[in-house]
């Protein structure tokens, strides 16, 4: 059974098509890179899996069960999470209180029980705090986690939203250009951050990404987008070869 799957999916804004008859299907444990120039509706594509856009047409399948008319956090609920193009971390609050945050939908303790602190709480929030310090851990970020967000590089900032989004250990992560800012050195990191993702904890990855190197290097297959539609799929290296790819989008940016 596929982990993810769409079904001739179509999304329209003001009558304007951003998606049309997208079909696709992801495993488990598998990393997808989406591809495609600006404007082909590579997250509109994620904002419709997540459950931010709603498609009009088609059906959104996550492990055998329908979630296209599901609202955003009752998706997380069922072990999907999702980054995006710009930070979403508090800047106020400490790397570890971000982190936190990501364990919302988890919680149990009720908000009267939080303010009273009552020792189930008080229980929760040190499982919770655990459980953050292990995420960061994994990402190599340990050391930021009682730095303020908005004191954190751009870099750093990326690579503490990976985490903050591991730490409620979905099965399913949706990436939006994480390497976006990213220097070469921190474009390794990333590289070998994914692999281990997927290796070590058997996530399924879905990847937005402008810069071509790192989809073709980690992604274990690409679906490329032209115009809301997909004009292509398959290894890298089918991909890079395609005809109609290098006309859409690689040989467009290679020309630039």
């Amino acid at each position: 059974m596929s982990r993810l799957m769409l079904s001739h999916v179509g999304v329209s804004f003001g009558g304007v098509a951003a998606l049309t008859d997208v079909t696709m299907q992801v495993p488990p444990a598998e990393i997808r890179g989406i591809i495609g120039p600006n404007g082909a509706g590579k997250t509109t594509l994620l904002n419709a899996i997540c459950g931010l856009s709603r498609p009009q047409q088609g059906e959104i399948t996550l492990d055998g069960t329908r979630i296209d008319r599901l609202a955003p956090d009752v998706i997380a609920r069922r072990g999907l999470r999702r980054t995006f193009q710009t930070s979403r971390l508090f800047g106020g609050l400490t790397v570890l209180e971000n982190m936190v945050t990501g364990l919302h939908a988890k919680t149990r303790a009720s908000l009267l029980a939080c303010a009273l602190g009552t020792r189930a709480a008080r229980e929760e929030e040190a499982e919770s705090v655990a459980r953050a310090r292990k995420a960061l851990e994994f990402v190599g970020a340990t050391a930021t986690q009682d730095r303020r967000a908005k004191e954190l590089s751009f870099g750093q900032q990326r690579i503490v939203e990976i985490a903050r989004a591991l730490v409620s250990e979905p099965h399913t992560l949706l990436l939006d250009e994480p390497a976006v800012g990213l220097s070469l050195n921190r474009l390794l990191e990333l590289d070998r951050l994914l692999r281990r993702i997927r290796d070590e904890r058997g996530m399924t990855l879905v990847l937005i990404e402008h810069v071509i190197r790192l989809v073709m290097e980690v992604s274990d297959s690409i679906t490329v987008l032209s115009f809301g539609r997909v004009i292509a799929e398959g290894t890298p290296q089918a991909v890079r070869t395609d005809p109609q790819v290098v006309e859409a989008y690689l040989g467009s940016a290679a020309h630039a």
